[in-house]
């Protein structure tokens, strides 16, 4: 009976089950692409390794005077030295320096990141080399002027060729390729993890950049659990070794990446949550839809709920009749609503060049509340159908 009355005014129960449709179709994609940043935030920061602490020079303080003056220089070669050799619970510990210069091969040449690293580094940043090999301890105590590259460079620099055992310019330096990097892809900032040239650190600092102290030192601890004590630790080793007593402010800072992964995943999750909520307005004003066309259904079947009742239909029948009605407007919206929301993310997915998660949590969340919100909003019409006294119901025209 309930298919027959939809059915009997097919463009009326389509208008009805539009709301609901655009509703969950809407919480769909907008949480599926909220979780999707939420996912590519989370890999791109483990992509930079895992248990990780990073230690960089000057202040942490934003605001007023930032440290002191040429703090940017403070963090020297001995301090990570200090770090490897006294802080317990570390795997690794590789100190860096970077700068961006003008790579050249032949009459190809490209602007990339230099890194001056440690054989460590490969461990702590979870790199694999695709051809070749990496650094050495050799390579840093000989100051060799030797090169790994990331995927981008290669390609930019050597198109399909192997780049491996031939040379290239850095900095009007000569250096051989003895490695190229797995590809990695772009972070979470779209900076392009692949575009990015690895030389041993000593060869960096003394022949290439002519600097004594580095730019920051990474270290891999080896219990999540011993984070904190391991960055206290650190602090505490490097607050004796600069000299830095009572309440004066450090001149460097040690970053937790786990603290930084959690900040960030809250901070997504928030967002994801936004998008839904804003999304799910819809479906409410899907129901007061449903409820408005309940209404008008009610006051155009007075005589028919009339007849029903002289006839013997009791409350609960004529309660159920309506309610059923309702809700199978909702379900069918849902139902319809679902195919939207997930060809939705898809779309966005392939054309918009964001990631997109679907998962079944928000499905049957939305499909729930379309279901619940049919139901709810006929509750009103339906005893408003229920209670009509026969006799005024089949007097009415």
């Amino acid at each position: 009976m309930a298919f027959t009355a939809l059915l009997a005014n097919k463009m009326r129960s389509l208008l009805t089950m539009l709301g609901i449709i655009i509703g969950v179709g809407a919480v769909i994609a907008m949480v599926s692409v909220g979780m999707g940043v939420k996912s590519d935030v989370v890999n791109s920061i483990s992509s930079l390794g895992s248990n990780m602490l990073i230690v960089s020079p000057g202040s942490s303080n934003t605001g007023g005077v930032r440290g002191a003056a040429g703090s940017r220089t403070t963090l020297k070669y001995n301090d990570s030295q200090a770090i490897k050799e006294k802080i317990k619970n570390v795997d690794f510990v590789s100190p860096s320096v970077s700068r961006s210069y003008q790579i050249v091969n032949g009459n190809q040449n490209w602007n990339s990141s230099v890194m001056g690293v440690t054989p460590e580094y490969m461990s702590i940043r979870s790199l694999e080399v695709g051809t070749g090999s990496f650094i050495t301890e050799s390579d840093v105590v000989k100051r060799n002027r030797v090169a790994v590259i990331g995927s981008t460079v290669a390609t930019n620099l050597f198109g399909a060729s192997n780049p491996v055992g031939q040379n290239i310019r850095v900095n009007n330096q000569p250096f051989k390729v003895i490695g190229v990097l797995e590809s990695k892809g772009q972070s979470s900032m779209g900076q392009d993890q692949d575009d990015v040239v690895i030389v041993p650190l000593t060869t960096a600092m003394e022949r290439i950049m002519a600097m004594d102290y580095i730019s920051s030192v990474n270290i891999q601890v080896s219990d999540a659990d011993k984070m904190a004590q391991v960055q206290e630790d650190i602090e505490i080793l490097l607050r004796q070794r600069h000299k830095i007593i009572g309440g004066k402010e450090d001149d460097f800072t040690v970053r937790n990446m786990t603290s930084l992964m959690e900040t960030m995943s809250q901070t997504t999750t928030m967002l994801t949550i936004l998008l839904g909520s804003i999304a799910g307005i819809s479906l409410v004003v899907g129901g007061i839809g449903i409820m408005n066309i309940m209404m008008v259904s009610v006051t155009e079947r007075t005589r028919e709920i009339g007849i029903r009742k002289a006839l013997g239909a009791t409350f609960q029948n004529i309660m159920m009749q309506f309610l059923i009605e309702s809700v199978v407007i909702g379900v069918i919206g849902g139902i319809i609503g679902i195919g939207l929301g997930c060809g939705l993310s898809m779309l966005v997915g392939k054309f918009g060049n964001f990631t997109t998660v679907i998962s079944p949590l928000p499905i049957v969340v939305s499909f729930s509340f379309s279901v619940g919100i049919g139901l709810f909003f006929g509750i009103y019409p339906a005893r408003k159908a229920a209670k009509l006294d026969p006799i005024e119901a089949l007097r009415y025209e």
